[in-house]
């Protein structure tokens, strides 16, 4: 009975929109704009705010471009729910689109658009499901994360999709892409390519990172708009920063000499100082000096299951260039 008056009012309030190859020929400005409208609209009726429904979609769209097993999204969001979760376990037809038999065979799918189909592809029907699924716990922050934690099934994922709450609802914006370089231009300091390159301190290892080499005390920036998940001592890196970003990545940043005022949780974006280059590392507590200073710059994607390393030098090469650009 839920779902059949959550669809009335639904049915009642808005128009179909279609949303095939949405992002085909579209700058990235006006893609936000028609993804805030649909996360705005979904929120006018459901009384879930926006920055919900932007945080999931943006993580579940870092896991459609990190993964094989996913299909590609056609749409402006990139929710991927599972047939089974849609059209419902004990459904034969794990396509249905039909409201009813969804409902009878205990799926999850909805017509958000009111055309008579519940589309797992069609981006009113993914977002309403969304917020019915949500609803069905509550509207705060804790009822939220345990309906993320019940449906996902792991506490980093609830981390990092809170993680983006937090930036989207900060800064009232999707357009969160941009980045710095880890060091302000203007001091010297030199870097090549030496990720995967072999490692023996600790252990048989390979390099996971850039080495930016700089004197002692050069500032360290935030590379991206993010969310601080590690402040502290690490025997490997010493004293490091760890920053996760709006597409699921973990900028990592070690050996430092020191750090700013920030803290765990904390809001960063591109081009804050966060820290100082230094020598710590490879040792307990407060060891340094036994290599020359630089800083260690590392990029980890999370794909839902796991993070692996990849190669920085290309990103960091990048934002360097494009750095110099707007400072011409």
């Amino acid at each position: 009975m839920r779902k059949i008056l959550f669809i009335t009012f639904i049915i009642t309030f808005l128009l179909p929109t279609s949303h095939s190859n949405a992002e085909d020929n579209k700058n990235p400005e006006q893609i936000y704009e028609e993804r805030m409208f649909l996360y705005k609209k979904v929120e006018v009726i459901t009384q879930i705010p926006w920055y919900y429904f932007a945080a999931i979609d943006q993580y579940e769209r870092s896991l459609r471009r990190s993964r094989k097993d996913l299909p590609k999204a056609e749409g402006l969001t990139g929710i991927y729910f599972n047939p089974t979760f849609w059209a419902g376990s004990l459904n034969p037809n794990k396509e249905d689109t039909n409201q009813v038999s969804i409902g009878l065979f205990g799926g999850m799918g909805l017509d958000g658009n009111g055309d008579g189909k519940a589309e797992s592809t069609n981006d009113e029907d993914v977002l309403f499901t969304l917020a019915d699924y949500i609803s069905g716990y509550g509207y705060d922050d804790e009822n939220i994360k345990i309906a993320l934690w019940d449906y996902y099934q792991r506490d980093k994922t609830v981390d990092i999709i809170m993680g983006k709450v937090k930036l989207y609802k900060a800064y009232d914006t999707l357009d969160l892409d941009k980045h710095a370089f880890p060091l302000p231009l203007r001091f010297n300091y030199s870097f090549k390519n030496t990720w995967g390159d072999a490692r023996g301190w600790g252990g048989r290892r390979i390099h996971e990172g850039t080495d930016i080499f700089a004197n002692y005390g050069t500032p360290v920036r935030s590379t991206c708009y993010g969310v601080v998940e590690i402040k502290g001592w690490n025997r490997y890196g010493g004293w490091r920063v760890g920053i996760r970003d709006i597409n699921n990545t973990y900028h990592y940043f070690a050996h430092l000499n020191g750090f700013t005022e920030i803290k765990e949780g904390q809001i960063v974006e591109p081009g804050m100082v966060i820290g100082s280059v230094g020598s710590s590392g490879y040792g307990p507590p407060g060891t340094a000096g036994k290599f020359p200073p630089h800083l260690h710059y590392g990029m980890y994607k999370d794909n839902g299951y796991t993070e692996w390393s990849f190669d920085p030098f290309p990103h960091l090469k990048s934002w360097e260039r494009a750095e110099r650009r707007s400072k011409k």
